[in-house]
C-alpha cells in the first residue's frame, strides 16, 4: 500500500512535464480538484498541485519547452544516496538522463532510466520529504511498470532500488513491487509484459502513475470533456477496484482507480 510513510524504493514523488502548465493544471484542477501554486521566481516554472480543501501537495508540475520531449508524468522513488543509486543504475546497464542534483536545499534529484529506457526519478530527502498525500482520493495509489522484459526489469530494480518482486495471481503474468524486507504489505506497484498489452505495446515501455478517485466512470466522463483522451474505459478487476487509462489533453498518460476496500 502507498503511503507517505516513505521508505527508501518506495515512490515517495511524482511531476508531470507539459507543454503548457497552466493547461494543464486547469485539467487537473477540474479533473481531481488540484490547485497549481508556483515553487517561486527561481525554481524555473516548477511548481506544486496542491489537493483543495486539504492544502496537501500531491503532485509536481512544471512547463516543458522544445526538444525536452512529450508530455509525461515522471515517478520517483525515494533513495538515501541519489548519486550512489544513479551510480548503481549505470552499473545495472542504465542510464543516467539527468545527474544528481541539489534542489535548493530541498532535497536531491535525478532522473534515470532502466535497461529498456524507461525514465524514472530519484528523489532523496531534504527539507522536503516527499508528497504530502497519498493512497487518498485525488493522490498518488499505484504505480506501474509496462515493460517488454519483466525478469530483466526486477533484476534491475533489484540492484538498483533494492525492490522485492512477487507474483499474487497464481498462473498469471503480473508481478507486484514492494520495498526490500517490507513485505506484501507495503506493496505499492506492479510489471506488465508490454507484449500482453496492445494499448501499451504501441506506446511502449514506461511507468504509469495511477490517481484514486471517487468516481471511476464520473471522472472518465469529465476528462473526455476537458480535451483528455480514454486510452482504456473503465473497468471493473475484482479484488483490485473500477480503473481507466487516460491522457490530459497534451499527451501525458495517467490512470485512475476507485480500489475495492480491503476484504475482512
Amino acid at each position: 500500500m502507498l503511503t507517505t510513510r516513505f521508505v527508501d524504493g518506495a515512490p515517495n514523488w511524482i511531476d508531470v512535464g507539459s507543454p503548457d502548465i497552466d493547461g494543464a493544471a486547469s485539467f487537473y484542477g477540474a479533473l481531481f480538484g488540484w490547485r497549481f501554486r508556483s515553487a517561486g521566481p527561481d525554481a524555473g516554472g516548477y511548481g506544486f498541485f496542491q489537493l483543495e480543501g486539504e492544502g496537501k501537495t500531491v503532485a509536481g508540475g512544471v512547463q516543458t519547452g522544445p526538444g525536452q520531449g512529450p508530455a509525461a508524468w515522471t515517478v520517483y522513488f525515494q533513495s538515501e544516496d541519489a548519486r550512489a543509486t544513479a551510480k548503481a543504475a549505470e552499473e545495472a546497464h542504465g542510464r543516467v538522463l539527468f545527474q544528481p542534483t541539489d534542489v535548493m536545499g530541498q532535497g536531491h534529484m535525478a532522473v534515470l532510466a532502466d535497461r529498456a529506457g524507461v525514465p524514472f526519478g530519484i528523489w532523496q530527502p531534504g527539507r522536503t520529504k516527499g508528497v504530502e498525500l497519498a493512497g487518498e482520493p485525488g493522490s498518488l495509489r499505484w504505480v506501474e511498470l509496462y515493460t517488454p522484459d519483466i525478469a530483466a526489469a526486477a533484476a534491475f530494480y533489484r540492484r538498483v532500488l533494492g525492490l522485492e518482486t512477487s507474483a499474487p495471481f497464481p498462473g498469471g503474468t503480473y508481478t507486484c513491487f514492494n520495498p526490500d524486507g517490507a513485505g506484501d504489505d507495503a506493496m505499492f506497484g506492479g510489471m506488465v509484459p508490454l507484449a500482453d498489452d496492445p494499448t501499451e505495446a504501441e506506446a511502449g515501455p514506461y511507468w504509469l502513475p495511477y490517481f484514486e478517485v471517487e468516481d471511476t466512470d464520473a471522472v472518465v466522463e469529465q476528462a473526455r470533456r476537458l480535451g483528455g483522451t480514454v486510452r482504456v474505459p473503465a473497468t471493473t478487476v475484482e479484488g483490485v477496484g473500477r480503473t481507466a487509462r487516460l491522457a490530459d489533453p497534451y499527451g501525458a498518460r495517467f490512470a485512475v482507480i476507485r480500489s475495492e476496500p480491503p476484504r475482512g
